[in-house]
């Protein structure tokens, strides 16, 4: 039978999502979760990768296993054997030929920058010191919305076979004293949204024009954006599929 687990993490301790020789990983946590409460080696497939420090509010994954379980009790077990730092919210079974990543339909990111020094949230956002004109940072990021190909904003060496993703949503909204930039496609590459807040926070900043980010998109060259902002301040917040995956 094949299973969706759904988790959330904050990613401070990790080296990321995917597994790594040399360092702890969410899913290495979860894996050895599931295999010792179910007695027999599971592993498990996340809707995607986020890099070390990066956290998630909601991120999905698939296993399989012929064990019968009661699914409300393993979510509990789970959240006491898991450190305190992932956290199960629940766990169903799916069509069996349904994955996890590949399934998934949409993918959604918050990058939270504090615009006030905060002594409680230093650890969880990134905080810039000087005025941002968040209404050009808006005006640039709805450029976002025309393009497809954002290898600019792409890790170099990323063995992807395109750099085309659809992005749906893209946007700064003020809370309190935060700004949160919020976006939706339905993929991302690697390190994109990081590169795409650096490239905004220099516009907001000053240091380059809203018109600008045409000729860089265009370039198809990470040299010519922006920097990549910190890991800390980035949250995978949201996945959605098609309403049939379910048994």
């Amino acid at each position: 039978m094949r299973y969706f687990i759904e988790l959330s993490y904050n990613g401070t301790a990790y080296h990321g999502w995917q597994n790594q020789p040399n360092g702890i990983t969410v899913q290495e946590v979860v894996e050895k979760g599931l295999s010792t409460l179910l007695n027999e080696p599971v592993s498990v497939m996340g809707a995607g990768r986020t890099d070390a420090g990066v956290h998630a509010t909601q991120l999905f994954a698939h296993f399989d296993t012929a064990v019968v379980f009661d699914a409300p009790d393993l979510v509990f077990k789970m959240n006491s054997f898991l450190p305190n730092d992932v956290a199960i919210t629940t766990i169903f079974e799916v069509k069996p030929d349904v994955h996890a990543r590949f399934h998934a339909i949409s993918r959604a990111y918050l990058y939270r920058v504090t615009v006030k020094k905060n002594v409680f949230t230093v650890e969880n956002s990134f905080y810039v010191k000087q005025a941002l004109d968040v209404e050009k940072m808006n005006e640039a990021s709805k450029i976002l919305l025309t393009y497809k190909d954002f290898q600019c904003f792409s890790k170099s060496k990323t063995d992807v076979k395109t750099y085309h993703c659809d992005i749906m949503q893209a946007e700064w909204v003020l809370k309190n004293d935060e700004l949160h930039f919020v976006i939706k496609a339905n993929r991302f590459l690697r390190n994109m949204v990081r590169a795409i807040v650096g490239t905004l926070i220099n516009i907001g900043l000053g240091k380059m024009e809203v018109d600008e980010l045409h000729t860089i998109i265009e370039s198809k060259n990470r040299s010519e954006a922006g920097f990549s902002v910190p890991a800390h301040g980035l949250y995978l917040t949201k996945i959605e599929y098609p309403e049939d995956i379910k048994l």
